[in-house]
């Protein structure tokens, strides 16, 4: 086996283009575990923990932009007032040790459809931002993710950062499982509001060959709160918005059966999630207004 670990980005690009065939790692909480439980064998490790520029986070011109080796721990320290949902879901990944070591990037490499920093990034309308020794490119969220386990990432890629806008209304991330921490996902739902640009945002986790958005739904609830003139007034939603809207969320799920839970109980967990997430999301946002 290959090991290869570069110092610097620039080193890292090159090294990924000479070895195309190399797995990239950063935190390692998903490589090194099939590694030990030798469902992996790669030619070749792409160590990408000592590049330094992969952990910076700024803000530009409105947009949040996290390294790809931003930790679940620091988006929990430091990004919980912009990006809430993200660091919601950042607070249900594994244990501390994990949290410190898992990286936002890891997790999009990966491309687990269970993957627990996806539905957030979707909600938010995020892009990936991949690079090569040829070009820098940026891929919405949603076209990321092509399969199980399969992202649009080129072979001579590797995932510089995410870019995320900033939050401007409530945002929530709910998972269901077996137990309340330290647990893979049977599903898992993100909800954010957008009351600058009067636009709601979905993502599932888990319930489809890839992460997915309602985008039914959020057309139906925009349209709701449109009508009734409610991101005005922050008034009351009617019983039958949330039971249509929670509807349209299960409807959007594309789950099978397997060992954590079977489809027809996935699809009625995210109808529940959708329920009393929008319920409490809707009331965060009239709090606000009141405060």
């Amino acid at each position: 086996m290959t090991f290869l670990q570069p110092g610097s980005w620039q080193e890292a690009l090159a090294a990924r283009a000479a070895h195309p065939e190399a797995v990239a790692v950063a935190g390692g909480t998903d490589v090194l575990v099939d590694l030990n439980f030798h469902r992996l064998r790669p030619a070749a490790v792409l160590d990408l923990g000592r590049v330094r520029e992969l952990c910076d986070r700024s803000r530009s011109d409105g947009i949040v932009r996290l390294g790809a080796g931003v930790t679940y721990h620091d988006v929990i320290a430091g990004l919980r007032a912009d990006l809430p949902g993200l660091a919601m879901a950042a607070r249900t990944v594994g244990s501390p040790q994990i949290r410190n070591r898992g990286t936002v990037g890891g997790n999009l490499g990966s491309a687990s459809p269970a993957g627990d920093a996806h539905p957030p990034l979707l909600a938010c309308g995020a892009d990936v931002e991949v690079e090569s020794v040829r070009e820098r490119r940026r891929i919405p969220a949603g076209d990321f993710f092509l399969g199980p386990k399969r992202s649009a990432l080129e072979a001579d890629e590797l995932i510089a950062a995410v870019h995320v806008p900033p939050a401007t209304g409530p945002q929530l991330f709910a998972k269901v499982g077996t137990r309340n921490a330290m647990v893979i996902a049977v599903c898992s739902l993100a909800i954010a509001l957008h009351p600058d640009r009067r636009a709601v945002g979905t993502g599932i986790g888990s319930a489809g060959p890839v992460p997915l958005r309602a985008s039914e739904a959020e057309r139906f609830l925009e349209g709701a709160l449109d009508a009734g003139n409610l991101w005005e007034t922050r008034g009351r939603l009617d019983a039958s918005t949330v039971s249509r809207f929670a509807e349209l969320v299960g409807q959007a799920a594309q789950p099978i059966d397997d060992v954590r839970g079977s489809a027809r109980y996935r699809v009625h967990a995210l109808r529940v999630l959708a329920r009393r997430m929008i319920g409490w999301a809707w009331e965060e946002y009239g709090r606000v207004a009141r405060s």
